[in-house]
């Protein structure tokens, strides 16, 4: 087994961040800058798959697990991303069991699940498939996004699924999705934050949460929440050239 999917299933605190800037540079900077894992964002952010290669080649110059989300649940998104070397994948708007079944049938091989084999930089490029095969099932993560009302009404039957490593919510799409956006709706989110949490680990599940910034991770962590997101190397940069010019300009 991977030591990420390890420290995953472990409810060890991971700390990673979305990667939106579509160009190796970045990857490398940002995984030099010391998390535990990234996550390429193919769902929102402007990266193709022709591109996702690259990147993940990037974090592996620093041993820095690079997941992929999945722009969807379309099996051959999974499977493409995984063949490039992918560390595991998050798949968005999981909001039923039969979609968490899906998503574990594109990651999984048989027996397990669905995934086709194929000769992609993962295997060695043809090279490696028998070893590949006997480890992609242990050593590749899965997490599934509750961010609807839907998932939220059938996250007991979502987190039973067998095959996911990871519940991972995402709160902004969850705060849309239940009418619950701005400070009085804050506290409906966080009722369903916890709802989701406690579900996910009385099924033994890790979970894990998107944050714009670390300021409440204690917190959530009392939730026994050990996977997070924390905002995107685009959030950080317009973050941190703000914080430098204002500063600079108050001098």
């Amino acid at each position: 087994m991977s030591s990420f999917r390890e420290k995953c299933l472990q409810h060890t605190r991971l700390i990673g961040t979305f990667a939106a800037i579509p160009h190796p540079v970045a990857i490398e900077v940002t995984a030099a800058a010391g998390p535990d894992f990234l996550c390429i964002d193919a769902e929102h952010g402007q990266i193709g798959r022709e591109l996702i290669e690259n990147l993940i080649r990037a974090a592996d110059v620093h041993r820095v697990p690079a997941m992929v989300r999945v722009p969807g649940h379309a099996p051959e998104s999974v499977a493409g991303v995984l063949d490039a070397g992918a560390a595991g994948v998050l798949v968005p708007r999981v909001s039923t069991a039969a979609q968490a079944k899906a998503a574990v049938a594109a990651t999984r091989y048989p027996p397990l699940g669905e995934r086709g084999v194929g000769p992609g930089r993962a295997a060695g490029y043809g090279y490696r498939i028998p070893d590949y095969l006997k480890s992609a099932n242990e050593d590749l993560v899965l997490a599934v996004q509750i961010e609807t009302a839907e998932g939220l009404t059938n996250v007991e039957e979502i987190v039973a699924v067998e095959g996911i490593d990871v519940i991972f919510i995402g709160p902004g799409d969850l705060s849309v999705s239940l009418n619950a956006l701005g400070p009085n709706g804050a506290p409906r989110v966080e009722d369903a934050i916890l709802t989701i949490a406690a579900a996910a680990r009385k099924a033994g599940k890790t979970v894990g949460l998107f944050r714009p910034s670390p300021d409440d991770i204690g917190k959530w962590s009392d939730a026994g929440i050990s996977f997070y997101l924390l905002a995107s190397d685009t959030m950080f940069l317009g973050a941190s050239l703000a914080a430098g010019i204002a500063t600079a300009r108050n001098a």
